[in-house]
């Protein structure tokens, strides 16, 4: 659609235009065309308080136009220049492929945002912790200790980062037997000498276990 005010240089074409802005944002409507661009190139400066449509309008387009042209923008000073009004009626004429005037992203441009998006999430998601494969022997008090329950006040010691695997019982010596167990930590969510002070050594699983040792650590 073709839109044209005779006369912006002066007052009584800016009354035109004003009372064509009222309650639109852009000469088509709800955004921003071409026809914007050739009536912006036609006033001379931002009207400013006696034309208050024209003048949020003018704006609007002033800054939208110093996006998309940085340094090129009629009305809008850089170093103290302004692009003559020729290279904004050319600009307003491009093809859409050669110039995108209103933010529609070429396929390289698309493409490379998407690498962007994809290096920003690689790079804020949080690094997985290492984990390590332990084997730790845990010793009763005694031969007449239940061997069966000290297993189960082992595994009943749950926490975020630990997983209980397979064990056997070994002879000690004397009749007696300990565990053998083996279990796997995420090395920042569980330590094992707290495992063992804080959860094995104390009550109620204390009742059985008489000591803990870490036989074998090693890095997954």
């Amino acid at each position: 659609m073709a839109v044209i005010f005779s006369d912006l240089y002066a007052d009584s074409g800016l009354k035109a235009l004003e009372e064509f802005l009222s309650g639109k944002a852009y000469i088509s409507g709800g955004q921003l065309t071409k026809d914007d661009i050739k009536v912006f190139a036609a006033v001379v400066t931002d009207p400013g308080i006696s034309f208050p449509n024209v003048s949020k309008w003018y704006n609007c387009v002033s800054s939208h136009l110093a996006a998309s042209f940085p340094g090129k923008a009629a009305g809008v000073n850089f170093g103290g220049k302004a692009a003559p009004v020729e290279e904004l009626e050319k600009a307003a004429e491009a093809d859409d492929d050669d110039l995108d005037l209103f933010g529609e992203e070429t396929e390289d441009e698309k493409k490379a945002a998407e690498e962007r998006e994809v290096a920003k999430k690689s790079s804020s998601k949080k690094k997985e912790s290492g984990k390590s494969s332990v084997l730790m022997d845990v010793k009763p008090w005694d031969d007449e200790t239940d061997m069966k329950k000290l297993e189960e006040a082992v595994r009943s010691v749950q926490m975020e980062g630990l997983l209980w695997g397979a064990s056997k019982l070994a002879p000690v010596g004397y009749g007696i037997k300990k565990l053998q167990i083996m279990l796997t930590i995420v090395d920042d969510l569980v330590s094992v000498d707290n495992l063992i002070e804080d959860h094995l050594l104390t009550e109620p699983a204390n009742e059985f276990i008489q000591s803990c040792d870490i036989v074998a650590f090693n890095k997954i």
